[in-house]
């Protein structure tokens, strides 16, 4: 029989905690790196229940949550009275859940108390319990107490961004301007992130992360970031982890860190139908998703379509030497967008019994993106022109995926222990193809070209993971986990004349590339609190990879090889409310698909891009240092971080061989890598309804690498420079429903080895009024209103000068509405595992 009393001095500590700031300084006195806190002592007074309670075959179970939120009040205490006596005869403790049980209790007359600091004392009179019945007192709601809440309103509530032991979380859900969108226009507003005008993320000035959903990779995320991103609807986005010091449990891959992205998940019992739509003039979205939980069985089925149409303009002046002559380009692009996303998922959790559970669940995805281009290139030699090109354009970025997932978790007696077993399968099939007409000035057709390219990414993973508390304060972690992966891509390029059947391009041959990387990796960490309020989380993880690599012409010889990855994570609370971590860890990148693919991309025949199968992973060392506090009504978080990598990949852009006036731009394992920089963040409440929350990011970034000479050999260079960048964002809750929200961010200039990749800005406001019991709303939102964006990139090298100016038509006006129906009763979630892969480079970037 659980002691009442220690449970409610464990309660009061752990609610102490909470109410300085939810998973904030207040929270995270001790932890174990998954952001669950832990008690790292406890006391053993003595409390004399009734001494001659008789003992029984019955029991109780039930569920508490916040009558306020619905939402579970996490170890809630619970304490079972005679009702004749008036004395106790048996307690215990809500879990993190809400969920309580009392076992062994003989038949009679009772009555039940649950208390919670922060909500008044609820009492369950006449309780009428038979031999051997199991009572079900279903949810028990607890009602704020407002005497307590009046000082914890400013700080209790959950905010946007929260700071736990080894991330920091951004509450999407309470984003209101970016409903009707995608993911990227969530993740534009998260801290330390940078999203760029085509969607490709950066962490801290580097692309090289991995993207997680709900904790699990997808292979269209492996093929492309920002793709992936905008499938994902931004009204299912609970929130975004940024984990800059991932523990040994992680992949190894994202140097920079990980980007996990929550999804909201069913607390519902019963049946609903939640209904989200928006239209707007770059883009309209509508999903509808269902849920049905009833006893151990819960199903989850959704859907969720969007169409995007955007025009953008493009310049570029290019002056290459080639073969001892000047060559200049000058090109102008107008641009056409068309997207269909659609992403549509099935979805099963059943408790086995008590302490097992077996979620299941299959998502399909699909992207059809077509840009049609407008070019007029002229070509000058020696400050002469020689030659005019007009050239009609249609790129056709085609893809279909599929996840799959069966994952099955093993809880046990002693909380915190656990073993859980997951599998994954996911593909996916990819189409790149462009067709190009050729015309004169007067815009006849002179002849045809097109590029056919096919790729399939897939792979298959099986992890176990293992975790048990050693005493109150200490955590071990244990686990396995092979991935087999498989990259395919054929390509070929065929040409016509103004009429005729297509032909094979002699000049271009067609080829392909078989690619199968097999990882296998194990890992040990170990956690430990002190009763002075350390937390220390070392681990190591080892990974073996072993690729096998073929193209048209034969073997490509790629070594196998291990890397061991070590990380600490330290973390010291500091009086409840300042918490100083300080962390440091290895990450290696291995090169994504977008990087191997050697299909010869010359859609833009002045600016060709071309993948190198032949790529090495690379090696980053990473050093953090934080603190965050709360100060009155503001939550302070500031970072100074330095990252350091070898045999980087890097973006190398030289004159092509063969084609006047033309560059190829590929990846290289040639560079040096250098960051060092810091992070400040704060969250103000102006009043308990409004809120004010921004921050800027500052570093210093040295890039050393290789470029090509006048003379064809390749010369050392270097390039650094200082990179800003910042995002603000307000919150306004009025009455009867109403709210607004604003937001505005920016980039500075980012350094690339061979130039600048320019600034940019973004900003949007919200409004949104609920209805009906907060079952609807109804939002009007616009972005970026005074106008399109505009971006200017250089690069220089001795043979090479490149200026591109990207100008995106970006203004947005969209009404967005959703609304729930159906039963709606609260449920706990079953605690699931799934597998999660972090180990491919997106090659979006030129860092």
């Amino acid at each position: 029989m659980k002691n009442i009393l220690t449970l409610v001095i464990v309660a009061l500590g752990m609610t102490a905690a909470h109410a300085q700031f939810p998973g904030g300084p207040g929270g995270m006195q001790s932890g174990d790196g998954n952001g669950r806190n832990r008690n790292t002592t406890t006391q053993q007074p003595s409390l004399n229940l009734e001494s001659n309670a008789p003992k029984g075959n019955s029991r109780i179970t039930g569920f508490v949550i916040d009558s306020a939120a619905t939402q579970a009040v996490e170890f809630a205490n619970i304490a079972l009275f005679n009702k004749a006596t008036g004395k106790p005869v048996d307690g215990t403790m809500a879990d993190e859940k809400g969920k309580f049980t009392l076992k062994s209790i003989a038949a009679g007359d009772y009555k039940l108390m649950i208390s919670f600091i922060g909500f008044k004392d609820k009492t369950i009179d006449n309780i009428k319990l038979a031999k051997g019945q199991e009572l079900d007192l279903e949810v028990i709601k607890l009602s704020p107490d407002v005497r307590t809440l009046a000082e914890v309103v400013v700080t209790g509530e959950k905010s946007m961004i929260e700071e736990k032991v080894d991330r920091m979380v951004y509450n999407a859900e309470k984003d209101l301007t970016s409903r009707g969108g995608d993911a990227a226009d969530i993740l534009k507003k998260v801290p330390m992130l940078s999203v760029d005008l085509d969607g490709n993320v950066s962490l801290r000035g580097s692309s090289n992360i991995r993207v997680l959903i709900n904790n699990k990779p997808s292979t269209i995320v492996a093929s492309s970031i920002a793709d992936a991103l905008k499938m994902i609807p931004a009204d299912l986005i609970k929130s975004v982890e940024v984990i800059t010091s991932p523990s040994a449990k992680y992949d190894a891959e994202g140097s920079a860190g990980i980007i996990n992205i929550i999804t909201k998940k069913s607390t519902l019992q019963g049946l609903t139908l939640n209904l989200d739509a928006g239209v707007g003039v770059r883009g309209s979205n509508l999903s509808l998703n269902g849920n049905y939980r009833q006893g151990k069985l819960g199903i989850t089925l959704g859907g969720f379509g969007r169409m995007f149409y955007n025009k953008a303009a493009t310049t570029l002046d290019q002056t290459t030497i080639q073969n001892g002559m000047s060559l200049l380009t000058k090109q102008s692009t107008d641009a056409y967008d068309n997207g269909l996303f659609g992403r549509y998922n099935l979805g099963f959790d059943y408790d086995l019994g008590k302490n097992q559970s077996l979620t299941a669940g299959v998502s399909f995805g699909t992207r059809n993106m077509i840009r049609n281009q407008d070019m007029t290139s002229n070509l000058f030699t020696n400050n002469a022109l020689t030659s005019t090109t007009l050239r009609d354009v249609t790129t056709r970025d085609l893809s279909n995926n599929v996840d799959m997932n069966l994952d099955y978790i093993r809880t046990f007696k002693t909380p915190g222990k656990e073993w859980s077993i997951s599998t994954q399968y996911s593909r996916s099939n990819l189409t790149n193809n462009f067709n190009a007409d050729l015309l004169s000035q007067s815009s006849m057709l002179l002849s045809r070209q097109k590029n056919l390219n096919s790729n399939v990414n897939q792979e298959a993973t099986i992890q176990t993971d293992y975790q048990t508390p050693i005493k109150a304060n200490q955590m071990f972690e244990i686990g396995a986990k092979t991935i087999m992966r498989q990259v395919n891509s054929d390509y070929s390029y065929q040409v016509a004349g103004a009429t005729g059947e297509f032909a094979a391009d002699a000049r271009n041959p067609k080829g392909l590339l078989n690619y199968n990387q097999n990882i296998v990796a194990g890992y040990m960490s170990y956690t430990y609190s002190t009763a002075n309020k350390y937390t220390f989380k070392v681990g190591s993880r080892y990974e073996y990879t072993t690729i096998d690599a073929q193209d048209q012409i034969g073997k490509i010889n790629i070594p196998s090889y291990g890397s061991l990855v070590p990380s600490i994570n330290i973390s010291k609370n500091i009086k409840g409310k300042t918490t100083v971590k300080a962390a440091y860890n290895r990450r290696i990148q291995r090169p994504g698909l977008q990087q191997l693919n050697p299909n010869f991309n010359a859609a833009n025949p002045y600016n060709i891009s071309i993948g190198n199968p032949n790529l090495k992973p690379e090696l980053t060392d990473n050093f953090e240092l934080a603190l965050s506090t709360s100060i009155k009504k503001t939550y302070l978080n500031a970072s100074v971080f330095s990252r350091s990598t070898n045999n980087s990949i890097m973006r190398l852009s030289s004159p092509s061989d063969t084609l006047a006036g033309a560059i190829i731009t590929t990846f290289e394992n040639i560079g040096k890598q250098q960051v060092v920089g810091a992070n400040i963040f704060a969250n103000v409440y102006l009043t308990p309804k409004w809120t004010l929350n921004g921050g800027v990011d500052v570093y210093y970034n040295y890039l050393e690498g290789k470029v090509q000479g006048l003379d064809g050999t390749s010369i050392n260079t270097s390039n650094s420079g200082v990179v800003i960048g910042g995002r603000i964002m307000s919150s306004l809750s009025l009455n009867k429903g109403w709210a607004v929200q604003a937001h505005g961010g920016m980039r500075g200039n980012q350094v690339t080895l061979q130039g600048v990749q320019g600034s940019f800005y973004m900003y949007s406001l919200g409004v949104r009024k609920e209805f009906n019991n907060k079952k609807g709303s109804l939002g009007l939102a616009t972005d970026n209103f005074l106008g399109g964006m505009r971006m200017t990139s250089t690069s220089v090298t001795p043979i090479l000068n490149q200026t591109m100016v990207n100008n995106i038509y970006n203004q947005n006006i969209k009404l967005t509405f959703s609304y729930k129906i159906g039963k709606m009763s609260f449920v706990a979630p079953k605690k699931t595992k799934g597998v999660r892969n972090d180990d491919v480079k997106e090659g979006g970037d030129n860092n």
